[in-house]
């Protein structure tokens, strides 16, 4: 076993415990989560990187790093949308909001707390549209690689999707953040101008991030079915593109 195997069998690892942790709603455990998600988006850059550099490539390796990646990806979507949920596509303007504990951080929806991003022009959840288009085209585009190999074709990841990827982990990290951050906020009182002016700079930098890796899911997703969709129909190839 290399070290670049080991470390995406280690992010395999940490999956279901980021996803565990990120849904208790103590910050310290959310904090957790966040440092853990950080330490596997850089595994995941620095793993093929590294055995590229060192030709430590393996067939392993080719065959748990897509794994790696759709696990982690799921395993942070999908409890971003539960835990923003209800509330509405910049439904509210923030002096209108019923803050959970008078505090600018989580929004109280009768007994439940939610964690959307907090801008100056109102609160930003992730859509459950947004989650099913984004994790849809990576399932998509994993059968369409498997689908491709079987007819002798590699395809190999383009511009656009390197760069979703980067604004996608931005977008997690940055939701991960606002999750312990703002649940810190609620126990610890924080009441600053400065919270106030960070939390709406997060929320900002956040969706800018979403919004920017849906984009350019859906662009990539084009450029691919418009190279590679002819694969689905024609005849057995043999060459890499």
């Amino acid at each position: 076993m290399n070290l670049p195997n080991s470390l995406t069998i280690g992010r395999i690892a940490a999956t279901p415990a980021i996803t565990a942790l990120i849904m208790n709603p103590p910050w310290q455990y959310r904090f957790s989560a966040w440092v853990l998600f950080v330490v596997a988006a850089v595994t995941d850059y620095y793993d093929g990187k590294l055995a590229r550099s060192r030709n430590l490539v393996t067939k392993t390796g080719k065959l748990l790093d897509p794994i790696a990646d759709k696990a982690l990806l799921i395993a942070t979507l999908v409890p971003i949308y539960w835990l923003t949920r209800d509330v509405g596509l910049l439904l509210h303007a923030p002096q209108d909001v019923q803050w959970a504990a008078g505090i600018v951080g989580p929004v109280s929806l009768g007994q439940h707390a939610r964690y959307p991003f907090v801008t100056p022009f109102g609160l930003v959840p992730t859509p459950l549209w947004v989650v099913a288009v984004i994790i849809g085209r990576e399932l998509f585009m994993t059968l369409l690689r498997q689908h491709a190999v079987r007819r002798g074709v590699v395809i190999s990841a383009i511009g656009p999707a390197k760069l979703k990827t980067t604004f996608q982990n931005i977008w997690v990290g940055t939701a991960f953040f606002w999750f312990f951050a703002s649940s810190a906020a609620a126990q610890n009182k924080w009441t600053s101008q400065a919270w106030v002016a960070f939390a709406h700079f997060n929320g900002i930098v956040g969706t800018i991030a979403m919004v920017t890796a849906l984009l350019l899911t859906v662009y990539s997703l084009w450029i691919y079915l418009r190279r590679y969709g002819g694969l689905l129909f024609s005849a057995n190839q043999n060459k890499e593109l």
